[in-house]
């Protein structure tokens, strides 16, 4: 990614944000040994693929892919993004790409969907270099199946506030032109996203983290756990 970095530091001059209590949990593999002590994640995960079932995504040719052949054959870290213009998001992504090579190794694929348009996501892909696959998701049915946040007060926050200010620091830009397209202007822009780990098998899903505000990352060590180790 082409970031234009500033002279002066990111520590000497943004105040650190709050560390608040990540929204994410484990769910267990679906298997007979699973029921007797995780019947509670079986339910859950259950649930979740019962949601997800009808739900398709599209690649940058514009061919539709159901979200389930994301991991149905492989395991997969999959990232939904607020939307293919956020600053946030953009460096979440840089984050899941710094441990890409530990993700293949382990034979897993790095995964992203955008809520918005798959020009949208091309453009994403041009300007940020992204090292995975990318998936517009112009419906915003993933975000619908997996109950994410959206809304005002979730994305306009303090701990949004300061991440932004300190990314900016750091070299990151939002696009404007990619935020204030009609569709994420109306539809994506106070969506928040989330990260998945799953497979192989549709109904194997290992982790689930849902952003409760925009910049609520989880920790990288966790989804590494998760996918990886």
């Amino acid at each position: 990614m082409n970031r234009d970095r500033p002279s002066i530091a990111c520590s000497s001059m943004s105040p650190s944000p709050r560390r608040i209590p990540c929204f994410s949990f484990r769910l267990a593999m679906i298997n007979p040994r699973a029921a007797s002590s995780g019947s509670a994640s079986v339910v859950a995960s259950d649930s979740l693929t019962s949601s997800l079932e009808k739900v398709e995504v599209y690649d940058l040719n514009g061919n539709a892919v159901p979200i389930f052949d994301l991991w149905r054959d492989r395991k997969a870290v999959v990232a939904f993004a607020r939307h293919f213009g956020c600053v946030l998001c953009r460096k979440r992504a840089d984050l899941l790409a710094s441990e890409k090579e530990l993700m293949d190794a382990a034979g897993v694929a790095l995964v992203l969907i955008g809520p918005g348009s798959i020009d949208q996501a091309r453009k994403f892909v041009e300007q940020t270099k992204f090292k995975g696959e990318v998936y517009a998701d112009p419906n915003h049915s993933s975000y619908n199946a997996l109950n994410f946040v959206s809304g005002v007060l979730s994305t306009f926050t303090p701990l949004a506030g300061l991440k932004i200010i300190q990314l900016y620091m750091e070299g990151y830009r939002q696009d404007w032109s990619l935020s204030f397209e009609k569709d994420t202007r109306t539809r994506g822009g106070w969506q928040q996203g989330g990260i998945l780990v799953a497979g192989p098998g549709v109904s194997n899903i290992s982790y689930l983290h849902k952003d409760k505000e925009a910049g609520d990352d989880p920790d990288i060590k966790d989804i590494v756990k998760a996918c990886c180790l």
